[in-house]
Order: structure tokens, then C-alpha cells, then sequence
């Protein structure tokens, strides 16, 4: 089963757009990334699902894990 992701990613036409992988359509849509990265990581951890922002170029910028990550960091203590 492929991990449950929401993307905060740039739209073309401008503005940011919030997206579950695989969904056709935004979940929302905000005018500046940082709105969108707010928005978008309170839909994250609504739904328990991995947020991931990325800047204008495509690249992730920072993940984060509000869901089962199947690769949480380890304890190094």
C-alpha cells in the first residue's frame, strides 16, 4: 500500500495548492506558500498522513511525518 501523502506544491496559474498523492484535485488552495503550509499541515494531521512541502522548482523543501511513517528516525541514545 503506498505511504498517504499531502503535497503543498505551486500552481501554474499561481498560488499553492494542496494535494493528497494520487487526487485529481486540490484539497485547498491558498495564495502564498506560507498560507498553504499552514493550511496543508492542519489537513495532515487531521488525516495522519505524511506533509510534504515543496518550493516553486519542484524540490521537497522539508518533510514532515504525521502518519505512520514505515521509517521513523531511530532512537540514538
Amino acid at each position: 500500500m503506498p505511504r498517504q501523502e499531502h503535497h503543498v506544491v505551486p500552481k501554474t496559474s499561481g498560488g499553492w495548492d494542496i494535494k493528497r498523492n494520487g487526487a485529481q484535485r486540490a484539497s485547498a488552495h491558498a495564495g502564498t506558500k506560507e498560507e498553504a503550509i499552514h493550511i496543508g499541515r492542519a489537513i495532515s494531521r487531521n488525516q495522519g498522513t505524511e506533509f510534504i512541502v515543496h518550493n516553486k522548482d519542484g524540490r521537497i523543501a522539508n518533510p514532515d511525518s504525521h502518519g505512520h511513517d514505515p521509517c521513523p528516525p531511530r532512537d540514538r541514545r
